[in-house]
C-alpha cells in the first residue's frame, strides 16, 4: 500500500485454510480511452525549440496544480521555492462542481494539444500521450462524482489525514506556520466533506449504514484520548528538531497546536460524527455500484483508472481465472511431488524479525533481478494505538521528488506482521516495492507533472508482482517459496473476482457464499467480513491483482520477443525508467525505451 494524499488500501487476510482447500481441489479523479493514434515505437527528431516549450508548459501545470492543495504541495516537494513556487495558499483545496471539474480538464488538454506530438523527443511524447489519455479519462470520469466516496472506511479521508498530519515534516520554520495555519482549517474542510455527502445522498448515492457506521466509529476512536493525543506529542517532538527556533517559539508554537488540535481537529470530526448521523438511513444502495442508474459504465471507467487494463471486463475476468487456475494446478503439482511441503509451509520460520533487518536482507537479495537503486535512507515507524484498529498492516509514505533519500514506512503490530508474511509485506512496501519503485522512476528523470498522475495499477501492481517475487528471497526452499507464492496469488483472485462479481455481475450474497465455498471457505462470516470490505471500495483489489497479471504479461511478451538480450533487470529497469502509465502505453512505448537506453 502506498500512501500519499490519495486512497490507501485494506490489506487482503490472509485465511489459513485455504492452502489446503485449493490443493485439493486443484485436481480436477473516466471510460477507456486507448492512447493516440500515431506510434511510438520509434523516437522521433526532437524539435529542441518545442521540447522546451512543451517542458515549459508541463511545468506551469504542475505548479497550478500542485499548489491547489497543500498536503499535495508539501508531499511533493520539500523545497518548493526550488521549482519557482514562492507564493501559494494554506489549503485543503476545495470540492469543486462536476462541470467545473470538467472544464478545467478540458482546457488542460487543449493546452497540451497546442504542441506537434510528432516534433517531440521520445520522453516527451511519452508524457504527451499519458496526459492526453489521463486527461481525457478523467474528464468522463467527472459525470460521476457523486458516485465517489471520499469517507471509505479504513480508507478515507477521516482514516488517512492524521497520518498525514503526522508525517507532515517541518524542514523550516516556514513549514510549521503553513502546518498550524491548515491545520485551523480542519472544520471548514470537514464541513465542505458534510456538505458533499449530503449531496449524494440527495442525489440517492449515500454510503450504506454499515459503513456510515464505521466511519463513525473511526471518527469516535481518533478523539477518544484528547489529552494525550499523537496530534499534540508528535508535534513536539518534531518541533524541537527544527533549526533557528528558540526555545520561546517552540513554546509557543506547542501550545498553539494544542489549541487547534482541540479547538479545530476535535470539534471537526465531531462535526463530521453529528453529519453523518444524522444522514444516516438515506443511502439506497447497500450493495455492489451495478445498482446505481449507470452503475456499470461508471465501474468499467472506474476499473481502467484503477488498473490501467484497457481489455473489456469479460476478458480482464478470463486472465483473472486463468491464472488462478494455473496458481492452482501448479500448488497440486508441487504437493504431489513433495507431500510433507504442507508441514514445511506451517513451520517455516525467518532468520530476521526486525524490520530494519528485513529489508536490507530484502535490499541484497533482490540484487540479481534488479537495477541497484540510489543512496535512499528510510524510518520505520509504527501506527498509533488509536489508529491500528482500521489501517492496513503496513504503508509507505510516498517521498518527496527533491528528497526522495528520505522515506517512511509505517507497520501496524495490531494485523500479525510475523514471519513470511512481515517479510512480503515489507517486500511490498520497501525493497523492491513501493519505496525502491518510488526512488528509481523519480531518480530517472520523470517530470513533475507526473508525480501528481495517480496510476495504482502500476504502482500497486508493482508492489504486487514483487511481493510474489520475494517469496524466493526469503531462504526458503525453491518449492516451499514457490507453494507460499502461487496460494497467494490464487487467494488473491479470490477477491479480484469477488469484487467484478459484486459490483459488476450483481452477485448476491448467496453468490458469494457459493463462490468462496467452492473453494473451500466456508465461514460466512468471514465471507461477509470480506464481501463488506469489497462493497465499501468498489475496484480497489482490482488495482493490486490486475495490475500484478499486466506485469507478468509484460514480462512475458518481452522475453518472447527478445530473449536473452533482454534480462530480468533490464526488463525491470525499462519499466522503472518509464514510470507509472497505463499498461497499453507501457507496453507500446517498452521497445523505445529499451533501446534508447542501451
Amino acid at each position: 500500500m502506498n500512501l500519499s494524499n490519495s486512497k490507501h488500501f485494506q490489506k487482503w487476510h490472509v485465511l489459513i485454510c485455504l492452502l489446503l482447500t485449493l490443493l485439493l481441489l486443484a485436481g480436477c479523479s473516466l471510460p477507456f480511452l486507448a492512447p493516440g493514434n500515431s506510434s511510438s515505437s520509434t523516437e522521433s527528431i526532437p524539435n529542441t525549440e518545442t521540447s522546451e516549450e512543451f517542458a515549459a508548459c508541463l511545468n506551469e501545470i504542475f505548479r497550478s496544480e500542485v499548489t491547489s492543495s497543500t498536503l499535495n504541495l508539501h508531499y511533493t516537494l520539500k523545497d518548493p521555492s526550488s521549482y519557482g513556487i514562492t507564493d501559494y495558499p494554506v489549503t485543503f483545496g476545495h470540492i469543486t462542481s462536476a462541470s467545473d471539474n470538467a472544464k478545467t480538464l478540458k482546457k488542460t488538454l487543449k493546452k497540451i494539444q497546442t504542441f506537434s506530438r510528432d516534433q517531440l523527443p521520445l520522453k516527451q511524447q511519452f508524457t504527451y500521450d499519458l496526459l492526453t489519455d489521463y486527461l481525457t479519462l478523467q474528464q468522463k470520469l467527472c459525470q460521476y462524482q457523486n458516485y465517489e466516496e471520499p469517507l471509505i472506511p479504513s480508507n478515507g479521508i477521516q482514516a488517512e489525514l492524521p497520518v498525514l498530519l503526522v508525517e507532515y515534516a517541518f524542514h523550516t520554520p516556514g513549514d510549521v506556520e503553513d502546518y498550524l495555519e491548515l491545520l485551523s482549517q480542519t472544520d471548514d474542510y470537514f464541513e465542505e466533506l458534510l456538505d458533499f455527502e449530503k449531496e449524494k445522498a440527495d442525489a440517492g448515492l449515500f454510503m450504506s449504514d454499515a459503513n456510515c457506521d464505521k466511519v463513525i466509529s473511526e471518527c469516535e476512536e481518533f478523539i477518544s484520548d484528547s489529552k494525550n493525543h499523537y496530534l499534540i506529542t508528535t508535534f513536539s517532538d518534531k518541533i524541537a528538531a527544527v533549526d533557528g527556533l528558540s526555545e520561546k517559539e517552540i513554546r509557543h508554537y506547542e501550545k498553539t497546536n494544542a489549541k487547534i488540535v482541540q479547538n479545530s481537529v476535535f470539534p471537526a470530526y465531531r462535526s463530521l460524527i453529528d453529519g453523518l448521523t444524522e444522514l444516516m438511513g438515506s443511502g439506497n444502495n447497500d450493495w455492489g455500484v451495478c445498482y446505481y442508474p449507470d452503475g456499470k459504465s461508471y465501474y468499467e471507467l472506474l476499473v481502467y483508472s484503477d488498473t490501467g487494463d484497457h481489455d473489456d471486463m469479460k476478458t480482464i475476468q478470463r486472465k483473472i481465472e486463468t491464472q488462478r487456475t494455473d496458481d492452482i494446478r501448479a500448488c497440486a503439482d508441487l504437493i504431489q511431488k513433495n507431500p510433507d511441503i504442507l508441514q514445511k509451509c506451517s513451520a517455516q520460520t525467518l532468520p530476521q524479525t526486525d524490520p530494519v533487518q528485513i529489508l536490507e536482507s530484502l535490499k541484497q537479495s533482490m540484487q540479481n533481478d534488479f537495477p541497484m537503486p540510489p543512496d535512499a535512507g528510510y524510518d520505520v515507524h509504527y501506527v498509533d494505538q488509536s489508529l491500528q484498529d482500521y489501517l492496513a498492516p503496513a504503508f509507505y509514505i510516498t517521498a518527496p521528488i527533491d528528497d526522495y533519500s528520505n522515506n517512511s514506512i509505517y507497520i501496524n503490530n495490531a494485523k500479525g506482521n510475523s514471519g513470511i508474511s512481515a517479510f512480503t509485506t515489507l517486500a511490498h512496501e520497501g525493497y523492491p516495492g513501493h519505496l525502491y519503485q518510488t526512488i528509481m522512476s523519480y531518480s530517472s528523470g520523470m517530470e513533475p507533472v507526473r508525480s501528481l498522475l495517480n496510476y495504482p495499477g502500476y504502482v500497486e501492481g508493482w508492489a504486487t508482482y514483487v511481493e510474489m517475487m520475494s517469496y524466493r528471497y526469503a531462504g526458503l526452499d525453491t518449492d516451499t517459496a514457490d507453494l507460499l507464492m502461487h496460494n497467494q496469488s490464487a487467494t488473491l483472485s479470490l477477491y479480484a473476482s469477488s469484487d467484478i462479481g459484486i459490483h459488476y455481475d450483481g452477485w448476491t450474497a448467496s453468490d458469494m457464499y457459493k463462490f468462496w465455498e467452492t473453494y473451500g471457505i466456508t465461514d460466512h462470516d468471514a465471507i461477509d467480513e470480506i464481501t463488506g470490505l469489497i462493497v465499501s471500495d468498489p475496484g480497489n483489489y482490482l488495482k493490486y491483482y490486475v495490475g500484478y497479471l499486466n506485469f507478468l504479461a509484460l514480462r512475458e511478451n518481452i522475453q518472447s520477443s527478445y530473449g536473452d538480450s533482454c534480462s530480468l533487470t533490464d526488463f525491470h529497469k525499462t519499466l522503472l525508467t518509464m514510470g507509472p502509465a497505463p499498461f497499453s502505453l507501457l507496453d507500446s512505448y517498452f521497445d523505445s525505451y529499451f533501446k534508447s537506453a542501451w
